[in-house]
């Protein structure tokens, strides 16, 4: 199974692509992140997370999509952007005809590593793990993306 995870944010959103043989087997095969000029008009941005979630569909064919929940931050402006972000990736999601699963905060954390309060470094030393890989990836949205997906092969049936 091919898992694409995403971290979705306006200026910054994170992905990563995996593939599991089973729960045990995870093996990376690319992360990165779609970057938009903060300056730029919020149709541009939105057009151009669209536009590059496109082509990572495209190029790696992921069977699902996994996504982080919105939860809501302290600044509400920070949850409008990252919902009009969101809602761009759910429609690029759908138009590909790709299972969307959402997943909050802390059930990450507990698949990652069965503490639903772990911290960031935590999360990031278990994509390593998981992956095993010599470095955590960056930047930290990429990681975060990756659990995403990581999330997902631990929470499914096999």
């Amino acid at each position: 199974m091919i898992v694409l995870g995403i971290d979705p944010g306006l200026s910054l959103t994170g992905w990563g692509v995996v593939e599991a043989l089973c729960r045990d087997k995870i093996t990376l095969i690319q992360y990165g992140c779609i970057k938009t000029i903060p300056l730029a008009p919020l149709i541009e941005r939105l057009q151009i997370v669209h536009n590059d979630l496109q082509s990572i569909i495209n190029k790696y064919n992921p069977e699902v999509v996994a996504i982080e929940e919105l939860f809501f931050l302290k600044a509400a402006k920070s949850v409008a952007s990252v919902g009009q972000s969101r809602g761009a990736i759910a429609l690029t999601v759908s138009m590909n005809k790709i299972p969307l699963f959402e997943y909050n905060p802390r059930c990450v954390k507990i698949a990652l590593t069965g503490y639903g309060s772990a911290d960031k470094h935590q999360m990031q030393q278990m994509v390593k793990t998981f992956l095993k890989l010599k470095e955590i990836p960056k930047p930290d949205d990429a990681a975060d993306a990756l659990a995403m997906a990581i999330c997902h092969i631990n929470t499914i049936k096999w």
